[in-house]
């Protein structure tokens, strides 16, 4: 089996300059890294990941810590991070672990610290417990993605934004009776992002004068959520709303089911928005405020390789583009 040794001998250079030729990590003219390619490929030389963390000091690894990937955004998400991270001959090491709970304190107080990493992706930072601060100790370059990005390079949209544009838009139709299916009232139920979304929410009815008229009720941020908590809500005839705002697509695309299922026709007699632009929102032909996580894991990759190559370089913060995109469950109430 040929080594690195091998390779750097047959293209004349030191195994030093062989090393980041091939790891693409510091300057190498590129008529030198051209003929180490060549010398590897003619000596059949693949890079074992142990010699290379120790030529280099890098692990070629990033840790990823995320809430479980049973929501599409998370799935797309940690979809496009592994793309990057494949691309660049990165490992990925997930700890998709729920928000709020003794797992996740595990994780940031006793697992990570102790793991090597050439850097974090950390997707839904709470503020409240300090996250942010915790994974900093760490010591490893640190890239956020969502709504919670002071200290950190970060990937995000503006969640107050998109549910306040969706709610506006509902508003400007001129529905006044909206309510909102993803919320808990007071938050403790939600991630920081979903929070965002109702207070995005809350601030259109104030905005509108509408404040006396919000409703918000309880629900999963999931398609069987937003069908359990719609069906309740649209239950009694005379206090059904004119309009819903889903926390997200698949919470909304819950509601429209539950009033297919109920006889309510949507938009004649319900308008329905969601926000992200699920991989469903087009079939269930609905309103949304689009996002592409996947761009987003994209990004995410790139600042954290960016923070990995030059640690003290300002930080940077990315606006994820998000708008509202208007299909067909959203009408002028009747």
């Amino acid at each position: 089996m040929s080594t690195i040794a091998d390779v750097a001998a047959r293209a004349g250079v030191s195994k030093a300059t062989a090393s980041r030729a091939l790891s693409g990590r510091g300057y190498v003219s590129d008529d030198t890294r051209a003929r180490v390619a060549h010398a590897a490929r003619e000596l059949s030389y693949v890079a074992h990941s142990s010699a290379t963390s120790l030529a280099t000091g890098r692990t070629q690894t990033v840790g990823v810590v995320m809430p479980p990937v049973d929501r599409w955004f998370f799935a797309e998400l940690l979809a496009g991070i592994q793309e990057s991270l494949f691309a660049l001959d990165y490992d990925l090491s997930l700890y998709g672990v729920p928000e709020r709970s003794q797992t996740r304190e595990r994780l940031l107080e006793n697992v990570l610290p102790g793991r090597r990493f050439d850097g974090i992706i950390a997707v839904g930072i709470q503020p409240s417990a300090r996250e942010l601060e915790r994974l900093q100790r760490t010591g490893r370059p640190l890239v956020s993605v969502g709504p919670y990005s002071d200290g950190s390079s970060a990937v995000s949209i503006d969640d107050t934004a998109a549910a306040r544009i969706a709610t506006e838009h509902l508003i400007e139709l001129g529905h006044t009776d909206i309510a909102f299916v993803g919320g808990s009232g007071d938050g403790t139920e939600q991630s920081f992002g979903d929070a965002r979304r109702l207070a995005g929410y809350n601030d259109a009815m104030r905005a509108a004068a509408l404040a006396a008229h919000a409703r918000i009720v309880g629900a999963a941020p999931t398609m069987p959520g937003g069908f359990t908590a719609t069906a309740g809500l649209l239950g009694d005839r005379r206090s059904r709303p004119t309009a819903i705002v889903g926390v997200c697509d698949e919470a909304a695309i819950g509601a429209i089911i539950a009033a297919r299922r109920l006889g309510i026709a949507v938009p004649t007699e319900l308008s329905v928005v969601g926000i992200d632009d699920h991989e469903h929102a087009d079939m269930f032909a609905l309103t949304t405020i689009g996002q592409s996580p996947r761009e987003q894991g994209h990004e995410a990759v790139r600042l954290l390789m960016q923070r990995i190559d030059r640690p003290d370089a300002p930080l940077d913060h990315l606006a994820a583009a998000s708008a509202l995109v208007v299909r067909n469950s959203t009408a002028p109430p009747r």
